[in-house]
């Protein structure tokens, strides 16, 4: 599962309401968090 960062566009390990794969927690700011089946473009270790 990957999740979106919609001001960003960038797309991240993980699912809304939990955690990304690089440690940032989608419940903070959670109307800028969407799921989807995207690739993902986060550089940052744990999400690559």
């Amino acid at each position: 599962m990957a999740v979106k960062h919609t001001p960003t566009g960038i797309v991240h390990s993980g699912h809304k309401g939990g955690s990304t794969g690089c440690g940032t927690d989608t419940k903070e700011e959670e109307d800028h968090w969407v799921n989807t089946n995207d690739k993902i473009t986060c550089d940052k270790n744990g999400c690559k």
